[in-house]
Order: structure tokens, then C-alpha cells, then sequence
């Protein structure tokens, strides 16, 4: 990693080096994909880049064996289009029948953020639910709960809290140090309720042992290290390794990460188009030259202009369109202003038909997916 960046499930800022910080973690890097996840352009364009142990879930889905997506979602600010890409991820595995674990980390929330349950569930429901519903998430095959209260199923409750104190046997306060640096007691809490999270699928009163994959930004895998350490060493339950992808960060629109506690850095589903528009004229990061002569002469760089970023991971699903975007706009036929605008209208298109589907949700709807 560039001395200047700092990746851990708290906090991303700076240069990030993937490869490197691929080498680091020991993940491996996404080369030739099976047909089922080419048709994905997550995978196809190499937005999911590096995985641990894939082959296992693309077994169960060849074989058409049951198995597990498990993710989970912070309560602590506004959703925007950088959470959609673990929300397409939740849809496409459902799509190929997984069952989808979705947890509200509303403890984690409240330990690292000092926010009140009773403001965690409003902003969940508000702000993550009924946009995973609009995007396509269906109640069937699917759990959403919080982390404060799992089940109404007593059984099921008691085995996820249960497995939070057995998996505490696991592991040591030096691992935890070494995994994550700076540690307290809040965090060693945090980290072993997501191990449960990320595990619990596999217990007798849910699933039973089963393929689990979870889908993240590379930041989280300090996480997956310690879960996956403990579940080999717990004598009982026995667990199957868990899988996991990792897929780029969607960029703010300055550059950087894309942060809630910056409006000016995100595009939100629920924002108007207008909004919309100013945001990506205003503040989007642009990769033109200075003046239209030598953007014209010399070319823009596509591969830090934002606006190109945003149709490549999310708003242009034709890969010849893109190819050709690609193209103009290095060569300098296709100007900055051009290039924003063709944002603009993809955008202004996804935003009419998801928030006509948000607007029709309603609390039934929404109490689906909670069993």
C-alpha cells in the first residue's frame, strides 16, 4: 500500500493499491471466469476482482446445491449508488438460487457510533430495505434481521448468540491486535457478532453446514480472516470454509471513496433528477484537458474520469457502448461536458423506474423479509 492509504473495516482514505493490497491479504485474483458470472458485468469488467475460495459456491451452483450469500449493512447514513454494488451481488446469487443472510449491524452501530437502536431500524428500513426491494431483492429465499434481535424463533436466536460466545474461545487478543491494529473491546465484540454473522447459516436450527459466500470491499477483510480462523478451530459445530469476492470501492464524486457523510461525494437513489445533475456538473472529477484544443488534440484519461467510472460499474450495461465511450472520449471526439451528460440521462433513466418501484413499498412489503 502507498504510505498515504489506510484500508480497514473503519476507515478508507487514500491511494489504494489493489494488487498490492491483494498480496497483502492473500486473496486471489478473478482470471477466467466460468460462464454463469460472465454474464455478470460485475465480474466481466473486473469490478469483483480477487475471491478466496469461489470455486466451492460456483460447485453448488453447477450441482445445484443449496448454499448461502451472507452480507450485512451499517445503519448509519444514506444509501447510495457505492452500496449497489453488493446490492446487484445479493440479486444476481439469488437469481442463481442462493439463499440471501442479510444482517443490520444496529449493535455495531450503536458500539462504534453511540446511535440508538430505535435510529439504526428507522434508517435501515428507510434508507437500505426499500431500495434492495426496489432494485429487484425478493422476500423469498431471503432473511433480513438485526443484530439486536434475530429471531422470533427462540431456538434460532439463542443458537446465533450462542455461537458469539463459543467462537470467543477461538481466538486471542494478540490475533485480534495483529488482524486489526488498533483494538478495544468494542471492536472484539463487533468482530466476533459478524463472525456469528457471517457463520450461523451453517447451524442446525438454519441451514445446516453449506457453501457460504460473502461479498465485500476489500476493507472488510479483516473480518473475514478472523471468522474464518475460528470456524476451523471450533470443534463443535463443524462449519464449511467460507467463501468471499471483493470488489473495487465506487469512487466518490471528487475522487476517493464515496462517503454518506458527504452529499457532495455520493449520488443517492433517492435524490431528484435535478439534484442529480448538478451534483455530476458541480463535483464530478473529470479526466478532459484543460481547454477544448487540447482535449480535442491530446484526449481525455477515461480511466479517472468519474463519470465514465460510474457508467462502467453501474449505468451502461452494453459493453460495445461502453467500448466505444471509451474510445471518443480518449481520443478527444467526446468532450467532458459530452461525457457528464450521457451520465446525466443514464442516471435520470435508472432514477424514474427505481423510485417509481420505491414509492409503491409498503410495510407489508417490507415485513417479508423479516422471519
Amino acid at each position: 500500500m502507498k504510505k498515504d492509504a489506510v484500508v480497514n473495516p473503519w476507515e478508507v482514505s487514500g491511494n489504494i493499491d489493489y494488487e498490492k493490497l491483494s498480496k497483502e491479504f492473500g486473496i486471489s485474483p478473478l482470471e477466467k471466469l466460468p460462464s454463469v458470472f460472465e454474464k455478470n458485468i460485475l465480474f466481466r469488467r473486473k469490478i469483483i476482482f480477487a475471491h478466496r475460495d469461489v470455486q466451492r459456491i460456483l460447485d453448488a451452483i453447477k450441482n445445484k446445491k443449496p448454499f448461502v450469500m451472507m452480507t450485512g449493512l451499517m445503519p448509519t447514513g444514506k444509501f447510495h449508488i457505492g452500496h449497489m454494488i453488493i446490492a446487484q451481488q445479493m440479486i444476481f446469487y439469488q437469481s442463481l438460487g442462493a439463499k440471501i443472510y442479510i444482517t443490520i449491524a444496529d449493535l455495531e452501530a450503536y458500539n462504534a457510533r453511540n446511535q440508538s437502536l430505535e435510529e439504526s431500524k428507522g434508517i435501515a428500513i428507510e434508507e437500505y430495505i426499500k431500495n434492495y426491494i426496489a432494485l429487484g431483492l425478493k422476500p423469498e429465499n431471503c432473511e433480513i434481521y438485526f443484530q439486536s434481535a434475530r429471531s422470533k424463533d427462540a431456538k434460532k436466536s439463542n443458537a446465533y448468540y450462542r455461537l458469539q460466545n463459543l467462537l470467543a474461545k477461538q481466538v486471542t487478543f494478540n490475533e485480534f491486535k495483529a488482524v486489526y491494529g488498533e483494538i478495544t473491546p468494542g471492536k472484539m465484540l463487533s468482530s466476533l457478532l459478524q463472525a456469528s454473522d457471517m457463520l450461523h447459516s451453517q447451524l442446525p436450527e438454519f441451514e445446516n453446514p453449506l457453501p457460504v459466500v460473502i461479498p465485500v470491499g476489500v476493507d472488510q477483510d479483516p473480518h473475514l480472516r478472523i471468522a474464518r480462523d475460528m470456524s476451523q478451530r471450533i470443534k463443535s459445530p463443524k462449519f464449511i470454509q467460507l467463501s468471499s469476492t471483493y470488489n473495487l470501492f465506487v469512487p466518490g464524486l471528487k475522487g476517493g471513496k464515496m462517503s454518506s457523510s458527504d452529499p457532495t461525494s455520493y449520488i443517492a437513489p433517492t435524490e431528484t433528477p435535478e439534484e442529480i445533475k448538478k451534483k455530476i456538473n458541480r463535483y464530478a472529477f473529470s479526466g478532459g484537458r484543460d481547454t477544448l484544443e487540447e482535449h480535442r488534440k491530446f484526449g481525455g484519461n477515461p480511466d479517472i474520469d468519474i463519470s465514465f467510472q460510474y457508467l462502467k460499474m453501474l449505468f451502461e450495461s452494453d459493453d460495445k457502448a461502453l467500448e466505444k465511450i471509451y474510445k471518443d472520449y480518449k481520443s478527444g471526439k467526446l468532450l467532458s461536458g459530452e461525457l457528464k451528460a450521457l451520465l446525466i440521462d443514464k442516471v435520470s433513466k435508472f432514477l424514474k423506474i427505481h423510485q417509481a418501484r420505491r414509492d409503491k413499498i409498503r410495510q407489508p412489503d417490507i415485513d417479508k423479509f423479516f422471519k
